[in-house]
């Protein structure tokens, strides 16, 4: 708490998950909301809602092609505020879906999935883990579509069940996972719930926690490159020098002290 020296207090935060979650010194423009809309934001603050909401309705719905349709009337009609709790789970559902698209679109139309000037990070390898979690989010919407098993959510499954059967060689097989058999009933509703709380969740945890790390490791978001290419070199005072030559001592200017900056200090926020 209380560090002694400025290497001391540089450890500490290098040790620290928190204080090291981010880099020493991001980039202003980062921080500005006409650059990146906060869409990834958005989208982690909207997951951690669909993620408190969701366990509250497991405790409320049971999934069995029998009584899956009434506990969700009992969850709107009889549960106190369930209809709250269920309404926010399907709106921020769809919000989510619409935030992680938009997200992906303004990573694609401002270049940031490039590889970095000097080939530092590996921001296209991050491209595709956003690239997987959208799938992964299109998958998570698809299959709370099917949980409450009405006719909308039975048809649904059933068109869901045929495109994955129509996959070239492995078609067949996909689908009887998918189904637990050659109709729909228990098997395939147990399938999609088992997919939709626990599988799809996991694994879109694990690759937001390594696509927020790889962001770490890039440097922040790309809009340093975008400072680092702009074309507005600035010389820095030169100090004067002396030159040893063969006649004597000369005054001027070393070519070697003359150095010029793609980045200002203005440019840079740095932690505290």
């Amino acid at each position: 708490w209380r560090p002694e020296s400025p290497r001391e207090a540089n450890d500490v935060i290098v040790r620290n998950l928190w204080l090291h979650w981010f880099p020493a010194t991001v980039a202003r423009r980062s921080f500005s909301f006409s650059y990146s809309f906060w869409l990834g934001t958005v989208s982690a603050v909207l997951f951690v809602i669909l993620t408190v909401t969701g366990l509250v309705l497991m405790f409320h719905y049971v999934p069995s092609m029998e009584r899956a349709y009434p506990t969700m009337k009992d969850i709107d009609f009889a549960i106190s505020y369930g209809w709250f709790i269920r309404s926010v789970h399907r709106v921020a559902a769809q919000l989510m879906v619409v935030s992680v698209f938009l997200h992906l679109m303004r990573v694609f139309y401002t270049g940031a999935y490039k590889k970095s000037p000097g080939c530092l990070g590996n921001r296209p390898m991050n491209w595709l883990v956003g690239v997987f979690l959208l799938i992964l989010t299109l998958l998570l919407s698809y299959t709370g579509y099917l949980l409450p098993m009405d006719q909308l959510a039975y048809w649904a499954m059933i068109i869901g069940a045929n495109v994955a059967g129509s996959v070239p060689v492995m078609g067949e097989s996909i689908r009887l996972v998918l189904t637990g058999g050659t109709i729909i009933d228990q098997n395939a509703l147990l399938r999609f719930y088992v997919l939709h709380c626990a599988v799809l969740p996991v694994a879109a945890v694990v690759l937001i926690v390594y696509h927020m790390w790889r962001i770490r490791k890039d440097g922040g978001l790309a809009c340093m490159d975008q400072v680092l290419l702009k074309d507005r070199k600035k010389d820095f005072p030169p100090s004067a020098t002396k030159t040893y030559s063969l006649l004597g001592i000369t005054g001027g200017v070393d070519v070697n002290v003359r150095a010029s900056s793609l980045v200002e200090e203005e440019d840079l926020i740095t932690s505290s």
